[in-house]
């Protein structure tokens, strides 16, 4: 779940037991956390998988809500978003235009060539996993095609970056220089974020320069969610009246990847992979 940064002060888990800090109030996962997150985030793999393979035109984004948190709990977890600062579903789904947040809705059918974002995340024995995928639903247009698999190709080349002494700003470099080399722009307003006992936590991970947030030294035992947000238009983005759903301003597409990853001492782990998934 990309979300605005001022929530990440907001923790949404209250009397968590006291667990190690690097700098900045980021968590140090110890092996036992992580391998609570490797379960959490295989829920969630798994689930963005079915729901990959098994959209098609004519369905709603209520009834992918539906199947989304019914399987998150047939698998021993709970919804990490459902009622998170009062949203009011498991998934966010977002259409074409629509950027993050899209509540999912009975009325909002899926259909033929829809760029379809599908966001959501487990709660599964006090850790969080979290992830998203961009769907070209049935036939989509070249244009959508090159949207979806530049902003994949952007994910992977900031996730390359990751390793122990690693920095930040070495994340937003790669995805930025990925996604203006091919024409796109990147959304700033949102970012990426440390996941683990709270679904937002510190650092903000972001995908474009700059110099407004830390740009924090990564250290092996942190874990990522790293997500851009790529536009076909103007980078910029407006909120619609429901409070959440954002929406691109110009009317132009949207794509957005995002995996929960690892930082390990000579690398990085993708917790969320759904290539591993039987």
């Amino acid at each position: 779940m990309n979300i605005l940064a001022d929530f990440l002060s907001k923790p949404t888990q209250t009397n968590s037991p006291q667990v190690k800090k690097s700098g900045r109030g980021i968590y140090i996962k110890s092996p036992q956390e992580i391998e609570t997150m490797r379960q959490a985030a295989k829920i969630v793999a798994t689930v963005l998988k079915e729901i990959s393979e098994r959209v098609e035109p004519g369905m709603t984004t209520a009834d992918l809500d539906a199947y989304a948190e019914k399987r998150i709990r047939d698998m021993g977890a709970t919804p990490s978003f459902k009622g998170y600062h009062g949203f009011p579903a498991s998934i966010c789904a977002s259409i074409n235009n629509e950027v993050v947040h899209g509540i999912p809705n009975r009325r909002k059918v899926i259909r033929t060539g829809d760029v379809l974002k599908v966001d959501t995340g487990a709660y599964y024995q006090e850790f969080h996993g979290d992830s998203c995928i961009t769907i070209g639903v049935g036939e989509v247009s070249p244009e959508a095609k090159k949207l979806i698999k530049v902003a994949e190709e952007a994910l992977y080349k900031g996730i390359e970056q990751v390793k122990a002494g690693a920095y930040l700003l070495d994340i937003a470099g790669a995805v930025q220089d990925y996604t203006e080399a091919n024409g796109y722009k990147i959304v700033e307003e949102f970012t990426g974020h440390g996941v683990g006992r709270n679904l937002h936590e510190e650092p903000s991970v972001f995908n474009a320069r700059t110099h407004s947030l830390p740009n924090v030294k990564l250290k092996a035992g942190m874990t990522l969610a790293i997500e851009p947000i790529l536009n076909a238009g103007s980078r910029f983005t407006k909120i619609l009246s429901d409070k959440w759903t954002a929406v691109t301003i110009d009317n132009a597409l949207s794509a957005q990847f995002e995996h929960t990853v690892l930082v390990t001492e000579t690398g990085y782990e993708i917790l969320t992979d759904r290539s591993i998934i039987g």
